[in-house]
């Protein structure tokens, strides 16, 4: 287990800037920290879409016993500065932090992760990453403050 202090906590970065436009879409989970929601689960992926009034839609799909499952939720900016602090609920009124630590200019992966270092997400807009970048990305977790040791690998098939 890993402890961190007050200023450890405080020291949270996320990236300097998001283009919502950008992240918008479809993305694969390619790795995340035990999740109840996800226990057993293969095939994660997270569709982002933005609304007419400017509220992002969520639509997280599973497959679990051969069936796909579907969570709805929403998310919004709460930081307008970066962006990359965002808040999101499936179950209202409880909202989750959603903080964007890692993004690749392209857009092509992103690191998610909570300051209480709880939840993390490694994304992806296809569905696998070569070995040299997903070592990477959990080693940046790590440095973060992450306890990579429990971190779960999504199949997608």
């Amino acid at each position: 287990m890993i402890y961190l202090t007050k200023e450890e906590k405080a020291k949270f970065e996320v990236v300097s800037h998001v283009d919502l436009n950008k992240y918008l879409g479809k993305w694969y989970e390619i790795a995340h920290l035990p999740f109840k929601f996800e226990d057993g689960c293969s095939n994660i992926t997270a569709t982002y879409t933005l609304n007419n009034n400017g509220s992002i839609s969520v639509l997280n799909e599973r497959m679990k016993d051969g069936k796909t499952k579907q969570a709805t939720g929403k998310a919004k900016v709460v930081d307008k500065n970066s962006g990359a602090k965002l808040k999101v609920t499936f179950f209202w009124p409880f909202y989750g932090d959603y903080w964007i630590i890692k993004l690749d200019e392209n857009y092509s992966y992103s690191v998610v992760g909570t300051p209480n270092r709880k939840f993390l997400w490694i994304l992806s807009r296809t569905k696998q990453i070569d070995s040299e970048l997903n070592s990477e990305l959990i080693e940046f977790a790590k440095s973060k403050g992450f306890n990579v040791d429990n971190l779960i690998k999504t199949s997608h098939n």
